[in-house]
């Protein structure tokens, strides 16, 4: 049975920019690769399984994942670096 700590290190080693491989780039040139890789992949289990109709929705879904991803993470890197207000 897989363990929720296995999952999640699983997670992390891809979609964690502070620990998978692309964490020396910077952001954008990261995203971009993700993208690439998302595109890839996206085409592999089309024709894997034979369906062009599957790669179009796999690849979709794929850029909307790593979009919504990547625009959650630039906000939260913006508000951590915005000044702190005082109340």
């Amino acid at each position: 049975m897989i363990s929720r700590s296995s999952v999640k290190l699983a997670w992390d080693v891809v979609m964690n920019e502070r620990r998978n491989p692309l964490r020396s780039f910077p952001l954008m040139t990261a995203h971009m690769l993700m993208q690439i890789l998302a595109w890839m992949w996206s085409t592999i289990f089309a024709v894997a399984i034979g369906s062009y109709v599957a790669f179009g929705v796999s690849t979709i879904g794929h850029v909307l994942v790593l979009a919504g991803v990547f625009a959650t993470l630039a906000v939260f890197q913006r508000a951590e670096q915005a000044e702190p207000k005082t109340v």
